[in-house]
């Protein structure tokens, strides 16, 4: 089996330091780009050509390409014009096998008569006449603001969370057990430590991952596609997923493995990374313009309260999107766009270092980071005193 790689350290640049009473214990090495509005590079830092697994840095493209399919449903509905009694083989779902009579099961509440062949996302297939909701010309098949976070987010799992990933799963008509993602603790402290103390244990809902699966099956329920097969490589949704990120980035996928949460992973340049989030950002119409304006009013729900990317996006009104294994996208809309990847996985000095790059490229303002720096996390303690810090390395100075 050939192995494929990441950048090495040899071709890594030192990011940050961690220093403990004027000694420095710990290096953080990697690669870091800035690309302009236009996609041009402004700054390059180790090697940014080298692909890199986004991991949950490429929920906004998984995210965009569930808006673009809700979106195309929809005005399919709206161009058939639905009415009565017809052939119908697009959003409506039939639960039924063989054929007889089947119960046909969306996230709208308005029944309708349809005849045809109908595709069921669980039971088979069937030919015959079945009574089910459906998603009807002018119908709300659209997420709200909230609900289109959740679906890009690496959330901390409090109660609020939650109750966004089951209003997506019930417009699905779904339940928690049609979530493929692993049962996981919540982020959030205050409430892993409710559900101990309730004699609860870990839950698929409280992955951090868990509204992009809830979205990705509703999108598959409007549009008739399978959803015991939504993380599936050759399921048309994660086809559709592969080719917007081919599209935004602007090169070829390097390589494609499985993610934490079982979704399917793309290897991507950062370079390419940065562009494609930028093109995202940068859109003033579309899916991809309410993508971002509904991150940036809702910061709580990307992450959660007190959490770097909740604060980096409400105080700095910027897009924050981490990914496991050191890797970070920050876009200022319009302006400038970084992706980063600390080599050993670590993200603690992340947010620094791309909000360090995002002044450089004029984007942001020393004071504005100045401002935040305090409330990032990067104070190291002897006990309850403050003995050190983590800090910038000269390479970034």
């Amino acid at each position: 089996m050939t192995t494929t790689s990441t950048f090495t350290a040899t071709e890594a640049v030192e990011l940050a330091v961690v220093e403990r009473s004027g000694f420095v214990e710990s290096r953080h090495i990697g690669s870091a780009v800035v690309v302009g509005a236009a996609g041009e590079v402004l700054r390059s830092l180790g090697t940014p050509s080298a692909p890199v697994f986004p991991r949950s840095c490429l929920k906004p493209f998984q995210a965009l390409t569930v808006l673009e399919a809700l979106e195309a449903a929809e005005l399919a509905a709206g161009e058939t014009g639905i009415s009565g009694e017809r052939t119908r083989d697009h959003a409506a779902i039939v639960h039924g096998t063989g054929n007889g009579t089947g119960t046909g099961s969306t996230s709208s509440s308005e029944p309708a008569t349809f005849t045809g062949t109908g595709t069921s996302a669980r039971n088979g297939t069937g030919t015959g006449t079945g009574t089910g909701t459906r998603y009807a010309a002018g119908s709300d098949v659209a997420l709200d603001a909230v609900q289109t976070v959740l679906a890009t987010a690496s959330h901390a799992g409090t109660h609020r969370h939650v109750e966004v990933v089951d209003s997506i799963l019930a417009k699905a008509a779904l339940g928690r057990d049609a979530l493929q993602c692993p049962a996981d603790w919540p982020g959030d402290s205050a409430t892993r430590d409710e559900l101990v103390r309730a004699h609860e244990g870990r839950a698929s809902v409280y992955m951090n991952c868990s509204g992009k699966h809830a979205a990705m099956l509703y999108a598959c329920q409007v549009n008739g596609w399978p959803t015991e097969t939504y993380l599936d490589l050759d399921h048309p949704l994660q086809q559709k997923i592969a080719q917007n990120v081919e599209r935004l980035t602007g090169e070829p996928i390097f390589a494609t493995g499985i993610d934490g949460c079982g979704a399917p992973i793309h290897a991507v340049s950062l370079t390419g990374l940065a562009r494609g989030i930028g093109r995202i950002t940068s859109a003033t119409s579309g899916p991809a313009a309410t993508l971002t304006a509904s991150v940036l009013a809702n910061g709580w729900a990307i992450d959660g309260p007190g959490r770097a990317n909740t604060l980096v996006i409400d105080e700095l009104h910027v897009l924050a999107k981490l990914g496991a294994e050191g890797v970070m996208v920050m876009s200022v809309p319009g302006r400038a766009t970084v992706a980063l990847k600390m080599l050993d996985g670590n993200l603690r000095a992340a947010s620094l270092v791309g909000l360090t790059l995002l002044v450089s490229a004029g984007a942001l303002t020393q004071p504005q980071l100045d401002a935040l720096l305090p409330r990032l996390d990067l104070t190291v303690y002897g006990g309850t005193t403050p003995v050190g810090t983590i800090r910038l390395s000269p390479t970034l100075t």
